[in-house]
């Protein structure tokens, strides 16, 4: 090895995220080297943040890749799409075999799945890799959801994990998850989770603020208590903080436009899970919501003259306050029970071997979505590693009996109210027909059967076998062969 191979990993895309990678990889001894696109924010970097570092600047790909210890590993964080399927093209021809390229970006499973067989057919390794926990994370320690060339782990896990958050005991938040984009997967999933806690705790503030017209230092308190209980966690942390930042003596929350922005990857899980034929209600509903605030000046001209009850709820306002952590604690175990059943059957398509403990272990520190909670989730793996369902394990069970009288108690008077509530009805609908033995499905087929042919198999009869009647005694008795249309 010369004297220029020296960098233990090179990492492309000096943005915040980039750059607080970097921090934390050299706080714990390891020779980075940083480059960028604009060839000037290297030495921004070098000269202001990385000042006083064993941070390398390089100021092309080619050196880049020169400075690097065998095998090397180049980490892109640059903008999903395009932009990584073109520093792959430039970084191959500096690389040699069993060199590794991994991209650290929001980039879509599908994606990951074809750049890992690309990159494996020219003799490169590829990991794709989540990072969750915005600039904090990064800097501090993120949670990290790597996946990819299995035989890249054993060269990057003890970076990897290293620099990942730990929880209480020590255990790095970042562990193997499985083969090509498996890793971008949970990430993905981790990102539509984010949007229904996000959506609930939206929810419950409107509650409070709209039907229990309390104050915003009443809100701030409420959410400190609750964060002190079984919703501690990040969201709800920086939620308390944010109800009590002022501005001119004002809650500076008041003063913020209310059309939220998304970035996609809330989206992707949705339209992965109608792909597998997946309910994950909550997290669409958590997307759509988004869609309905987007539409600002069509809700300000529609509040003029679509007229709704008043919004005030009367009643004992500390057992309406329980009412509303007990929805929202409802809501959000049957939100988390639909991101596993989403990613069970995505392990199921793509065959890869999840470890849903390991997953929820990976978010408990770091990630946006970090809480008490998702210790629950590790345990109820523990407990029974094949487990199904999240709503049948005995905690989370047990747990939603208790909750279940607020939770119906509060939606109800949302509900009269005209205060929306969807990710939280969702949550109760998805619930209630779970657990339903029958559901109308019946006359849905009967309606698939008239119209189109489509059949329908009879309780009467084993299942597998498929019937077609004659509803009018006009058709004939040829039934349609695309069952599923």
């Amino acid at each position: 090895m010369s004297n220029k191979e020296q960098g233990d990993l090179a990492l492309i895309g000096l943005a915040v995220m980039g750059q607080n990678l970097i921090l934390n990889m050299n706080d714990h001894g390891y020779k980075i080297v940083a480059y960028n696109r604009t060839v000037s924010k290297v030495d921004d970097f070098l000269a202001k943040e990385a000042k006083g570092t064993q941070i390398i600047g390089a100021h092309s790909i080619q050196e880049m890749c020169q400075l690097l210890k065998r095998p090397r590993r180049v980490m892109m964080l640059v903008k999903a799409g395009q932009a990584v399927d073109d520093f792959i093209e430039q970084i191959i021809p500096h690389m040699e075999n069993g060199d590794i390229i991994i991209d650290g970006g929001n980039s879509l499973f599908e994606d990951t799945n074809r750049r890992v067989k690309y990159l494996e057919s020219k003799g490169i390794l590829y990991i794709g890799t989540g990072v969750s926990g915005g600039e904090e994370g990064a800097r501090r320690g993120p949670s990290i959801m790597p996946g990819g060339s299995k035989e890249a782990w054993p060269h990057v896990k003890e970076i990897f994990q290293s620099i990942s958050a730990k929880v209480e005991d020590g255990t790095p938040c970042c562990d193997w998850v499985g083969e090509g984009g498996a890793g971008h997967y949970v990430k993905m999933v981790h990102n539509g989770i984010e949007y229904g806690d996000m959506q609930l705790i939206c929810e419950a503030y409107d509650i409070m603020r709209q039907g229990l017209g309390m104050s915003h230092e009443e809100m701030h308190q409420t959410f400190s208590k609750w964060n002190q209980g079984e919703l501690d966690s990040y969201l709800i942390e920086i939620t308390r903080d944010i109800l009590a930042y002022k501005e001119n003596g004002e809650p500076l929350v008041e003063k913020i436009l209310d059309a939220a922005g998304q970035k996609g990857t809330g989206k992707w899980t949705v339209v992965n899970s109608q792909d597998l034929g997946m309910p994950v209600t909550l997290i669409a509903e958590a997307v759509y919501s988004r869609c309905v605030s987007a539409l600002k000046e069509e809700r300000v001209a529609a509040a003029k003259v679509l007229k709704g009850p008043k919004k005030a709820i009367s009643g004992n306002k500390e057992k309406l306050i329980q009412n509303i952590h007990d929805a929202l604690y409802a809501s959000k175990i049957v939100s988390y029970t639909q991101g596993y059943m989403l990613m069970r059957a995505a392990a199921k398509e793509y065959g890869w071997d999840l470890n849903y403990g390991g997953i929820a272990l990976m978010w408990r520190g770091g990630c946006i979505i970090r809480s008490r909670f998702l210790a629950k989730i590790k345990d109820a793996f523990d407990r029974k590693k094949k487990l199904t369902n999240l709503l049948l394990d005995s905690y989370f069970k047990k747990e939603i009996k208790r909750c279940q009288k607020g939770w119906r108690n509060i939606l109800a008077l949302a509900i009269k109210k005209g205060i929306p509530v969807p990710a939280m009805s969702t949550a109760l609908a998805f619930f209630d027909s779970y657990r339903a033995e029958r559901l109308p499905a019946n006359l849905l087929q009967a309606q698939r059967d008239y119209f189109g042919a489509h059949t329908y198999e009879r309780v009467d009869q084993p299942r597998g076998q498929f019937f077609h009647t004659n509803w009018t005694g006009r058709g004939g008795d040829i039934s349609s062969s695309s069952y599923n249309a």
